[in-house]
């Protein structure tokens, strides 16, 4: 019982707390948007995210009927080690939420990983995961690279990176994400962080840490210490936006000019409200955000593993599909553990759809 108590205490000062061989090179075109170094030790935001409060994540822990789908909607693929090994290149596969496993020029990349059952500090409280997963973290191969966006726990999640540390060749982060890292058992010298607009080079990949309109914090002491970013990811063939967790901005429209046009962008569609349009897109807005980067084909993420906003679980998939064809764009929806092309497009399922 006391184990329990001092759990919710933990989470509620949490939500209290608005939770709410590497070559590299710094782009110089003069760009306006930048990391807005550190002001008195926090990475300063340019918008207003007073809307995550204690109020309305109190209100995201209702799980109706109407929010959560009942267990076994989510369709999943599952795999094997063998089917993995076996992927082409230049294929991704979705595993959950954020968590993409690309293979580029015959290596493994892995982005936000987060195999853990729910996105809490705390876990036997908190997001429980929809579906299962459609590989065990102890059957996937070695990873060549991993990406690690920001430091919210759907995004970091410490049993995840401690589990693969020794199978990881190298990570790339953001600035102050080092020291949780090296927290968690990684060796210093597997970490590289990068600020917005920094490249590093890791054999023919070239990573790039770009701006995004977001926040940070996993305790209620840390908020905005260390920056989040989204990664611009370019292998001998393909170009790749990885866009992670954002409000619309002017950001897009100058990555797009910068390092555009992408084979394929993976964009934030859900977890959104009115009040967190900040920090988060609504659908409309990622669709948006898909053209000013110059984007072939728009794969939406962020969806169908948690619960973290009030929005139907359908809803984001729904209204990113109708916007999407107004605007003629080639949008896919692959299934958890359904291995796509990057490079071409292929139709997918309209899996989150009722059974008639």
């Amino acid at each position: 019982m006391r184990k329990i108590i001092k759990g919710v205490l933990i989470l509620l000062l949490l939500f209290a707390a608005l939770i709410g061989g590497v070559v590299m090179s710094q782009k110089t075109t003069g760009s306006t948007i930048n990391s807005n170094k550190l002001k008195d030790g926090r990475y300063q935001s340019t918008f207003n995210h007073e809307g995550v409060n204690f109020s309305t994540m109190w209100k995201m822990m209702d799980r109706s009927e109407a929010v959560i789908p009942p267990e076994g909607t989510i369709p999943v693929v599952k795999l094997s080690r063998d089917d993995l090994l076996a992927m082409k290149d230049n294929y991704v596969v979705r595993l959950c939420h954020s968590t993409l496993l690309f293979k580029i020029d015959g290596r493994f990349i892995l982005t936000d990983p987060v195999f853990s059952e729910s996105t809490s500090p705390v876990s036997f409280i908190g997001v429980k995961r929809f579906h299962v997963l459609p590989i065990a973290l102890e059957e996937l191969p070695d990873i060549d690279i991993v990406i690690i966006s920001h430091n919210h726990y759907d995004h970091l999640d410490k049993a995840t990176i401690k589990a693969l540390k020794n199978r990881i060749g190298h990570i790339y982060t953001t600035l102050g994400i080092k020291e949780t890292l090296i927290d968690f058992g990684v060796d210093a010298e597997k970490i590289t962080e990068l600020d917005w607009w920094q490249s590093a080079m890791d054999q023919t990949i070239t990573l790039t840490a770009t701006p995004t309109q977001h926040y940070s914090g996993r305790t209620p002491f840390d908020k905005d210490k260390t920056l989040w970013s989204s990664w611009v990811i370019k292998g001998s063939q393909s170009s790749i936006y990885f866009g992670s967790d954002s409000g619309y901005f002017d950001g897009f429209g100058e990555i797009g000019s910068g390092y555009g046009p992408f084979d394929m962008t993976f964009l934030d569609v859900g977890q959104y409200n009115e009040q967190w349009r900040s920090i988060h897109m609504m659908p409309e807005e990622s669709v948006q955000a898909h053209r000013d980067l110059q984007g072939k084909i728009l794969f939406p993420i962020h969806n169908g593993s948690f619960k973290i906003s009030l929005h139907p679980w359908r809803e984001p998939l729904e209204r990113v599909t109708k916007e999407a064809k107004r605007h003629n764009i080639k949008l896919t929806h692959p299934k958890m553990g359904e291995a796509i092309p990057i490079l071409k497009y292929q139709k997918t399922e309209d899996w989150w759809k009722e059974k008639e």
